[in-house]
């Protein structure tokens, strides 16, 4: 004999105020065709496109949208409404490379685009540089653009908000003074204290003097060449150097004006923008 159950009055009163709801199925987004290489980058500083609506604000997604432009590749596209929580280890800039031939598209982590790019373009033992002491050479001017310039740039930067400090991991600007600077900074504890090392010290005036000195170097080493180190094509070296120089160039305090009083600096980064500005386009 079959019977009905019904829950009793209490329980239907109770299961009534959380009454069951369906909807209807939602259809998966339309994916559209990568046709050409994005780049993913930190939002630019303006959004006059003429400006430098198209160039990253972030010194490091600057320098590998640099680094495609000056290799020769043009018609990159370029999106920033990705966080970097998005990106591969939550670290901008990615790039996002089409399909080709039999090989799928794929998601580059920065340090894989140089092996890429050497896949479509090929590849000389010398990087582009001159002779074997040349490349050797730039590796101190790497050194030194990305160790005190970069220092003097964090410093000069406001302070992070409450909200932009947890994400500051994400980008090199987050990168600690002391793994910056080189010999690190001293600690506030010295060896004689009672207390371990703790924290740092960084001398401000000592690090505003060491860029001055850098800058005047840099402008000293370029003189009238059209690349550093006398290239006769632009280099990784170049790429790393108009990132930094724009970036300062563009901001407002007084590490501007060690760069805006070298003319040959401010000419030559003016025309790398131009020739880097044009090899990319926004996504759509």
């Amino acid at each position: 004999m079959a019977t009905t159950l019904t829950l009793p009055l209490p329980l239907q009163r109770f299961f009534s105020q959380f009454p069951l709801y369906v909807y209807p199925s939602i259809p998966p987004p339309i994916k559209y065709r990568l046709t050409k290489p994005t780049i993913w980058i930190a939002p630019p500083r303006s959004s006059d496109q003429k400006k430098d609506g198209l160039l990253s604000s972030d010194v490091e997604c600057l320098k590998w949208q640099a680094y495609l432009a000056l290799r020769g590749l043009t018609d990159i596209s370029v999106r920033w409404d990705i966080a970097p929580e998005g990106a591969i280890g939550e670290r901008l800039p990615n790039l996002q490379v089409p399909a080709a031939g039999d090989k799928d598209g794929e998601l580059l982590a920065a340090q894989m685009v140089p092996g890429w790019v050497d896949g479509k373009l090929g590849n000389s033992e010398l990087e582009g540089y001159k002779d074997e002491s040349l490349k050797d050479e730039s590796h101190a001017w790497v050194s030194l653009l990305e160790g005190i310039i970069h220092a003097a740039l964090t410093l000069s930067q406001p302070p992070p908000s409450i909200f932009s400090y947890f994400s500051m991991a994400a980008t090199t600007s987050g990168r600690p003074i002391e793994a910056i600077l080189s010999p690190p900074p001293a600690s506030f504890t010295g060896l004689s204290s009672l207390l371990p090392p703790y924290g740092t010290t960084v001398s401000l005036a000592s690090v505003q003097a060491r860029y001055a000195e850098a800058i005047g170097a840099l402008s000293e080493r370029l003189g009238t060449d059209r690349w550093f180190l006398g290239s006769e094509n632009p280099t990784a070296l170049d790429a790393l150097a108009f990132a930094y120089l724009h970036t300062i160039l563009q901001s407002q305090d007084s590490t501007r004006i060690e760069v805006a009083r070298r003319v040959n600096l401010v000419a030559w980064e003016h025309r790398v923008r131009t020739q880097v500005q044009a090899a990319f386009s926004v996504a759509t």
